[in-house]
């Protein structure tokens, strides 16, 4: 006899959350896009650029981690974790963010290369983190 465990219907996160998680890999990925310019072209415009949408993908992420930690304290009654999953890799990539943002304000040329691992760390988690959200919780998950 197979032993599976039903779970209820796969629902998505909610609307706002979803709104707030779909600017934060954007902006994440476009810092690592202009500091991959900024170290080809040498160009300090493209430093500020990735300032400004890490700076911005900071601020929505706080918000998504706070909406993520509000859903998840609400539900927490969960036999998976896959929500603590999510909430985990939301949060790393937001510090890893957090600690490129602190390398971006060096002078420009003194951030590279470090910048460039900064920023492809953040996006890689915070790829994974959307990805996670956007498949979906089961029902007795999330919301």
């Amino acid at each position: 006899m197979a032993n599976s465990m039903y779970y209820g219907p796969v629902r998505p996160i909610h609307p706002v959350h979803a709104i707030l998680l779909a600017f934060l890999f954007p902006l994440f990925l476009g810092t690592l896009v202009a500091d991959i310019a900024y170290w080809r072209t040498a160009e300090i415009q493209w430093s500020n650029f990735a300032q400004w949408m890490n700076a911005g993908g900071l601020f929505v992420g706080g918000f998504a981690i706070l909406a993520a930690l509000i859903s998840l304290t609400i539900n927490r009654h969960s036999p998976n974790y896959r929500p603590i999953a999510y909430v985990v890799f939301l949060l790393v990539g937001w510090i890893i963010g957090l600690v490129n943002a602190f390398a971006h304000s060096q002078d420009a040329w003194a951030i590279m290369p470090a910048v460039l691992w900064w920023s492809s760390i953040a996006t890689a988690l915070v790829s994974v983190a959307s990805w996670l959200g956007y498949a979906g919780f089961h029902a007795k998950e999330y919301f």
